[in-house]
């Protein structure tokens, strides 16, 4: 009886670890599928890489550093052409 209890455990144990890999596998497999399911939405969406974002958010506080210093450039110009308001 105990030779049949020991096996009978076995083979529950082997069922067990058979179910474990089965699950692990299954999971990776649903993962995949999300995986690729997500990155075609975000596609369709014409959603921004990160680096994309982030090259476009460089360029912009460039051009606004450039367009303030041609602002100063243009009043300091418009300063000097202009006569001075005559005092009545």
């Amino acid at each position: 009886m105990t030779q049949t209890n020991s096996r009978i455990f076995d083979d529950f144990a082997r069922l067990m670890n058979d179910a474990a890999g089965v699950a692990s596998g299954v999971r990776r497999e649903a993962e995949t599928v999300m995986r690729s399911q997500a990155e075609r939405i975000l596609r369709e969406l014409d959603v921004v890489t990160r680096e994309e974002f982030e090259t476009v958010k460089e360029l912009a506080a460039a051009a606004r550093e450039e367009n303030e210093r041609l602002e100063a450039r243009i009043a300091a110009l418009e300063a000097k052409i202009s006569p001075p308001d005559s005092l009545g």
